[in-house]
């Protein structure tokens, strides 16, 4: 049950960080200049790099010793050894943002198609009748993204509770069981002939995340309807 608790503890943080900074990107690139289209392509790259080396390359420059921690010695100036992959406290944090940035160049581009759908004269209007920056993304944008918002939620969270290569890349489980999710205990347990209960515990994942998707994006969809 622990590897249950972690594997949907990992997929709300994946979920959370993932949207909040593909809307932030969103919302920093919108206008259509040649910079922005630059910075739209950078992002967008870790998401067709392969998850594995993602990991590989993050469980390298995480190390205590590695590129990280170096930079932040550098600037301390003194030697700084924070274990990113190795505190049983907040590596499954540290992991769950490696994960969202791997992909918050999709979320990003779901949710500048979001935004580009947005009627600029309603936003206009708003902005002669006094509207704010803030009170126009609270008010009229932000709720115009329902569909965006639906899509990027639901298949941040589902495809997170079905992640597996970054996990395994960067910290195999550990420390201590902590980033455990079910799929790395189900292969474990495939490895070590444990068919039964790796059979189980896919059959578990499997109902888990049908009991999560249904209910989930029929509430979304219903929120876009009142919206």
């Amino acid at each position: 049950m622990a590897d249950l608790r972690i594997t949907i503890l990992y997929a709300v943080l994946v979920a959370v960080f993932q949207n909040i900074f593909g809307f932030a990107l969103a919302l920093l690139l919108e206008r259509d200049t040649l910079l922005n289209r630059i910075a739209r392509a950078a992002f967008f790259i870790p998401v067709i790099m392969s998850a594995l080396a993602v990991g590989y390359v993050f469980q390298a420059v995480l190390e205590p010793k590695g590129a990280v921690n170096s930079l932040i010695s550098f600037i301390l100036g003194r030697p700084v050894e924070i274990p990113w992959l190795y505190n049983t406290s907040w590596t499954i944090v540290v992991v769950s943002v490696i994960h969202a940035w791997k992909w918050m160049g999709l979320a990003m581009l779901i949710f500048l198609a979001g935004l580009k759908t947005i009627d600029g004269e309603v936003l206009e209007a708003a902005r002669i009748d006094g509207a704010s920056w803030f009170q126009t993304l609270r008010t009229i944008r932000f709720p115009l993204l329902a569909p965006a918002i639906t899509f990027n939620v639901a298949t941040s969270l589902l495809g997170s509770m079905n992640s597996f290569d970054i996990v395994q890349a960067t910290t195999q489980g550990g420390p201590g069981g902590t980033t455990e999710l079910l799929n790395i205990y189900i292969v474990r347990a495939f490895g070590q002939g444990l068919f039964a209960q790796a059979t189980a515990m896919s059959l578990v994942l499997f109902i888990l995340v049908m009991a999560l998707a249904f209910p989930l994006i029929w509430s979304l969809r219903r929120r876009e309807q009142i919206l």
